[in-house]
C-alpha cells in the first residue's frame, strides 16, 4: 500500500503554518513598533483584531460552499493566493498613511513617523488613517485564510478515512503551533533589523511558495497517480455498502446551503466552534502584549522572544490529543462517541488557565503563565483537531467544507466578542486603575484575570450544549 495520504498531510500542515504566521505578524509587530509608529492603544489593536475575527466569519460562511464548489486543488489555491496577498499588503500601510495625509507618496518604509511628532490633532489623523488602511488590509487577508480549514478539512475527508481524520487533522493542525513557534524568532528579528514591514513582505511570500507546490502535488485520490488500489481501498474503507471501496470515486449527493441549519449536528458544530475558537484567537493575538503589560517583556527581548516560542512548544502535544479517539474507536466505540469523549478530557485542562495570573503576580515570573496558557493552547489544538473531524463522521464529504465554514462563522463571531471586548477592557481597565479590581488585582492585571476566568471555563460549556444537541452517533443520509 502506498502512503501518498501524508505527503497530502505535510502539505495542509505547511500551508496551516503559513497560515498562522501570517497572522500573527501583527501581533509580535503591535508592541513598541507599530503602536509606536502609529500612536495605536489598546482599544484600536483590540479593534483591528476583532474586525479581521468579525470579517473571517463572514467570509467563513461562505467559504466552505465556494471550496465545495470549487474543489480543494482550485479552491485552496485561491485561498492562499488571496491571503498571502493581503499579508504583504500589510508592508505598504506607513506608505500609505503618509500619502494621504500629506497628498503625495514618501519614498521608504518610515514616511509615518516624521508627521506622529508634529502636533496631537495630527497624531490622531496618523492613528485613525493607519488604524484603517490595516483593517482593509486585514479583511483581505481574512477573505484567504477563511478557506483554509474548510479546504483542509475537506481534504482530510478525501484523503483519510474516519478512524484517522482526527489525528490527521492533529498533525496539520498542529501547523498552527509550528508557526506560532518559528514566528517570535524570525518576525520580531526581521521587524527590528529591517522594518515591521518587512516582516510582512517575508511571510506574506511564503504562501506563493506553497502554490507552487500544491499545483504540483494535488490531486483526488482516485485521480492521482501516487495512489495505488491498496490505498484507496484503506481510504474508502468506511463505504461498506461498495462491493469494491476502491472504486468510490465521487462524494455523495450534496446538501443545500440554506437546508444545512435544519440539522441539529450543523448547530452542535456550530456552538462547539463558537464558545472556544475566540479562546485561541485571544491568546494568539494578546499574549505578547500581556507579557509586555504584566511583566515589561518585549517580544524583540530574548526572554520574549523564549517565552513565546516555549508557549507554543507546549502546545504541540496537541499531536497526541488528535491520537486519543482512535485508542476509544479501536476497543469498540464509533468515532462521534470515541471524539466527544476525547473532548471532555480536554475540556477540563483548560481550567488551569485560571491560575495562570495568580501564579505569575504571586512569584513574579512569566513562566507560570506562560507554561499554563501553552497547556491550555494545547488543550484546544487537540479539542480542534476532534471538532473538526466530527464534520466528516456526520455529513457526507461533498457538504463537508460547508458546515466547517458554517462553524469557523460561529467561532469567528466568538473570536470578535472577545477581542473588541478584550481591548475595551483593558483601556477602561487602564484608566480606572486601582479603582478598578477583580479577583484581588487592580486595573489591567485584572482585566486579564476576568478574561482567562471565561477563556477557562468555554470548552465545558461548549461540550455540555453539544452533547445536548447531539448525544450520540447520528450521520446524516441525504437521498441521491
Amino acid at each position: 500500500m502506498t502512503n501518498y495520504r501524508w505527503v497530502i498531510c505535510i502539505m495542509l500542515f505547511f500551508a496551516t503554518t503559513v497560515n498562522y504566521m501570517d497572522r500573527q505578524v501583527l501581533s509580535l509587530t503591535y508592541p513598541g513598533l507599530i503602536e509606536t509608529e502609529f500612536g495605536w492603544d489598546e482599544n484600536m489593536y483590540g479593534t483591528i483584531t476583532s474586525v479581521f475575527s468579525l470579517a473571517y466569519a463572514i467570509f467563513m460562511l461562505f467559504a466552505g460552499k465556494f471550496v465545495d464548489w470549487m474543489g480543494t486543488k482550485k479552491g485552496y489555491l485561491w485561498a492562499i493566493g488571496v491571503w498571502s496577498t493581503g499579508a504583504v499588503l500589510h508592508a505598504f500601510c506607513g506608505i500609505a498613511t503618509a500619502g494621504i495625509l500629506t497628498g503625495h507618496w514618501i519614498e521608504g518604509f518610515e514616511g509615518a513617523k516624521i508627521y506622529v511628532q508634529h502636533a496631537a490633532d495630527l497624531g490622531l489623523a496618523v492613528s485613525t488613517v493607519s488604524v484603517m488602511l490595516f483593517l482593509c488590509c486585514r479583511c483581505i487577508l481574512a477573505l484567504g485564510e477563511a478557506a483554509n480549514f474548510p479546504a483542509a478539512i475537506k481534504v482530510t475527508a478525501e484523503y483519510f478515512p474516519k478512524k484517522d481524520r482526527a489525528y490527521a487533522t492533529a498533525i496539520f493542525n498542529s501547523g498552527a503551533s509550528v508557526g506560532a513557534l518559528i514566528a517570535p524568532f524570525t518576525i520580531p528579528l526581521l521587524a527590528k533589523y529591517f522594518g515591521w514591514e518587512m516582516a510582512f513582505l517575508v511571510i506574506g511570500a511564503l504562501g506563493y511558495v506553497w502554490m507552487g507546490f500544491w499545483i504540483l502535488i494535488y490531486s483526488k485520490p482516485n485521480e492521482s497517480k501516487h495512489v495505488n488500489q491498496a490505498e484507496l481501498t484503506y481510504i474508502n474503507q468506511d463505504a461498506d455498502t461498495e462491493d469494491d471501496p476502491a472504486q468510490v470515486a465521487d462524494d455523495g449527493p450534496a446538501i443545500p446551503f440554506w437546508q444545512c441549519f435544519k440539522y441539529r449536528q450543523t448547530w452542535s458544530f456550530i456552538i462547539g466552534k463558537f464558545m472556544t475558537d475566540g479562546v485561541w484567537w485571544f491568546f494568539l493575538f494578546w499574549t505578547p502584549k500581556y507579557l509586555e503589560t504584566q511583566f515589561g517583556i518585549k517580544t524583540t527581548d530574548p526572554l520574549g522572544m523564549t517565552g513565546i516560542f516555549v508557549l507554543y512548544l507546549i502546545t504541540m502535544l496537541s499531536i497526541f490529543g488528535g491520537k486519543l479517539p482512535t485508542y476509544f474507536i479501536n476497543r469498540g466505540m464509533n468515532p462521534y462517541a470515541g471524539r466527544m469523549r476525547a473532548m471532555l478530557i480536554f475540556a477540563f485542562f483548560p481550567l488551569l488557565g485560571i491560575l495562570a495570573q495568580p501564579l505569575g503576580g504571586m512569584f513574579n515570573t512569566p513562566w507560570f503563565p506562560i507554561i499554563l496558557i501553552g497547556i491550555l493552547g494545547a488543550a484546544h489544538q487537540s479539542w480542534s483537531a476532534n471538532i473538526f473531524s466530527t464534520t466528516g463522521d456526520m455529513f457526507p464529504k461533498s457538504t463537508v467544507a460547508t458546515i466547517t465554514g458554517i462553524g469557523g462563522m460561529a467561532g469567528g463571531v466568538g473570536s470578535f466578542l472577545i477581542n473588541k471586548g478584550s481591548g475595551m477592557l483593558f483601556t477602561y481597565a487602564g484608566e480606572q486603575g486601582s479603582a478598578f479590581t477583580f479577583a484581588g488585582f487592580e486595573g489591567k492585571p485584572a482585566g486579564y484575570m476576568i478574561i482567562f476566568c471565561i477563556c477557562a471555563v468555554a470548552y465545558l460549556i461548549g461540550w455540555v450544549i453539544m452533547k445536548a444537541l447531539v448525544p450520540k452517533y447520528q450521520p446524516i443520509v441525504v437521498e441521491s
